[in-house]
């Protein structure tokens, strides 16, 4: 792929591409990404020559233990890698939502003779991409957006892993693509690279919609015996037809790692554009700056990856003897209450706002100023357009997760999205590449367990926390109430990483903290003792599982019994916690311990030690939620019988 995708990117690169090597976190550079992670080699290419910090060395290193060139492309592992990408359609779906970050900045923070935001998003993806589902949802979103700073090179070569692409892959692209809403051109030869750049030229003329250039190319180009062929796709060519190659090039040298002095030079002009490019971009902002102090030093303040210092000043407070009330709700409210402070809060869910409660009220809707208005059924309120905070997905979550994992790699934004627990399903690709990226996105779920009840198995989470708390760096916070929800929130927006909420549908009590030591941000903490003694029994729970261990504890006082109740949110903040916190939270000699969570019991094992697993390991039934968690052992009275049989009464 690097062979034949070779003269777009060169012409992309050197003609327009605008970028500092010495600076790759400017915040009005254009993104590039590989969405064909496949082809890292002719990313990793580019960065060498025109003098990123990735010496010669490293592309000698190529998959090697340790090596800045990795087989696919790492955020933050090589200096100008934008995203993650190698699963297919991920790097297409990511520059998506960093469109939208660039959208909505730009309509924040530029003024008339001010344009501080104004920067495009380029991409090359292949045959692949464009076959995966998820692009196809991305893609919808765009056109309907009518992001016009999205410009993608499809190198159209026709043959993927296993062959020829015309064994699955038939349909007319840019038909597909003109009724998304998108500006297509095709380009017949992928080597000629002045009818390449003509065609991005007249791609970044079209200011309402996204644009797809179809080029004609060849993979393995060169090559006499691969060229054409899936064996130039996942294999080396072989050091017989790497000469071979070399040859019918006419590349004047059968060195390995031979770059002519005129070449690198030509590419190394980058460096002396990109620098130009961004002092003339410092000096527009200090002139912004002068004009419009306040919006300059919050615009700093936000690329910067800085909160504002009363960020908290909002968060809503409850007490016990408030009326109950869902996660959920709870979580409405406090994302209510951190975007009255925090001005880059932005986001949305897959069409289920009025189930979520993510909506942020009269902060506006993200959409094109020219489309609908604020009268359209389901707009949240406020003004109608780039400005606003709330975008609408619509039922896409697999677009939503990776759109979202843009937002937060391009900057400036911090992104979140919203759907069900179940269809996490959905969206775990993209939150697993967060996770290896180390993006700062948060990803809302609700309906978070068998209490759903009414839409039955299909909609009732099992085994979704489980495979969700499998992965690295992801932080799963499932809060017993409304307080540990916004501790939650509190912890998100100050972590170097993606959260994930788990929150409840039902309504759940305000638990009593008057004895509590500690919270949300140890990952577990002793919510409430035992009475007149040592405990001899420790509850654990989450959710809103953790209100039934406080009601059990109430049940075992009355037969004599002594509980701790723990409530544990997040398992990976308490096993980041030192041992001599955890051993204040769970004693390792008190081995008599019931955990009770809503899901499957996979994991629980490590926490229970000698104890009894209240969980649910089969699916779920359609009945009222309550009815449900009740048939399948989520009472009180199911928990105090649980911890009396461990303890032989």
């Amino acid at each position: 792929m690097p062979m034949g995708a070779a003269a777009m990117a060169y012409a992309l690169w050197t003609r327009f591409l605008k970028h500092n090597p010495a600076n790759p976190s400017w915040a009005d550079r254009d993104r590039f990404v590989l969405s064909a992670g496949h082809g890292s080699m002719l990313l990793y290419s580019l960065l060498h020559l025109t003098g990123y910090d990735l010496p010669l060395a490293e592309l000698k290193r190529f998959r090697q233990w340790g090596s800045k060139t990795p087989g696919h492309p790492e955020r933050g592992h090589t200096k100008g890698v934008e995203v993650a990408t190698g699963p297919l359609g991920q790097g297409f779906s990511n520059g998506v939502g960093m469109a939208i970050a660039e959208a909505w900045l730009a309509a924040r923070y530029n003024k008339p003779g001010h344009a501080v935001v104004d920067h495009f998003v380029y991409s090359i993806c292949g045959d692949g991409d464009l076959m995966e589902g998820i692009t196809h949802e991305a893609a919808s979103l765009a056109g309907h957006l009518q992001l016009g700073k999205i410009v993608y090179l499809y190198d159209q070569n026709m043959i993927s892993l296993a062959g020829a692409t015309n064994m699955c892959f038939t349909e007319d692209v840019a038909k597909r693509f003109q009724a998304y809403g998108w500006h297509t051109r095709h380009v017949v030869d992928g080597n000629d690279v002045e009818e390449v750049a003509s065609a991005i030229a007249e791609a970044k003329g079209e200011v309402n919609k996204p644009s797809l250039i179809l080029v004609r190319t060849h993979i393995g180009y060169g090559s006499p015996k691969k060229q054409d062929t899936f064996g130039a796709h996942g294999n080396p060519l072989g050091e017989e037809e790497l000469l071979a190659a070399k040859k019918a090039l006419g590349w004047p040298s059968t060195e390995k790692f031979f770059l002519p002095e005129t070449a690198v030079a030509h590419f190394r002009e980058a460096l002396g554009t990109g620098a130009k490019a961004e002092d003339a971009w410092d000096a527009k902002f200090a002139a912004y700056a002068k004009e419009f102090p306040k919006e300059a030093a919050e615009f700093k303040q936000i690329t910067g990856g800085k909160l504002p210092e009363d960020w908290a000043a909002d968060l809503p407070k409850w007490k016990p003897s408030d009326k109950a009330i869902a996660t959920r709700a709870a979580g409405g409210e406090v994302m209510n209450g951190l975007a009255k402070r925090i001005p880059n809060l932005v986001g949305g869910s897959a069409d289920l706002n009025p189930s979520t409660n993510t909506a942020l009220k009269g902060l506006g809707d993200f959409q094109p100023s020219e489309t609908g208005g604020p009268g359209t059924a389901g707009a949240v309120g406020g003004v109608w357009g780039y400005a606003g905070h709330n975008v609408a997905f619509g039922v896409r979550e697999h677009a939503m997760g990776a759109a979202v994992n843009g937002m937060a790699a391009h900057g400036g934004v911090l992104p979140f999205s919203a759907t069900f627990l179940v269809f996490s399903d959905y969206v775990k690709p993209s939150i697993r590449l967060a996770a290896l990226s180390k993006l700062r996105a948060f990803y809302v779920f609700t309906h978070d367990s068998i209490a759903v009840g009414e839409d039955g198995p299909t909609h009732e989470p099992i085994e979704q926390l489980a495979g969700l708390r499998a992965i690295p760096g992801l932080t799963v916070i499932r809060p017993a109430d409304a307080t540990e929800t916004a501790e939650a929130w509190s912890f998100a927006v100050q972590h170097e990483g993606p959260t994930l909420f788990a929150l409840s549908r039902q309504n759940t009590p305000h638990l009593d903290r008057a004895a509590a030591k500690g919270g949300v941000a140890k990952g577990a903490y002793v919510l409430a003792d035992a009475e007149g003694g040592a405990p001899e029994v420790i509850l654990i729970g989450t959710g809103t599982e953790v209100a039934l261990c406080v009601a059990a504890q109430a049940q075992l006082k009355a037969a004599g019994t002594r509980a701790r109740v723990v409530s544990m949110p997040s398992w990976s903040l308490f096993e980041a916690q030192d041992a001599a916190y955890q051993e204040s939270v769970l004693p390792a000699a008190l081995r008599k311990r019931v955990t009770v969570e809503a899901g499957c019991s996979q994991g629980w094992h490590k926490w229970v030690a000698d104890g009894t697993i209240i969980g649910i390991d089969h699916f779920g039934a359609s009945a009222p939620g309550a009815e449900v968690l009740k048939n399948f052992g989520f009472t009180a009275e199911h928990v105090t019988s649980a911890a009396l049989k461990l303890l032989g009464r």
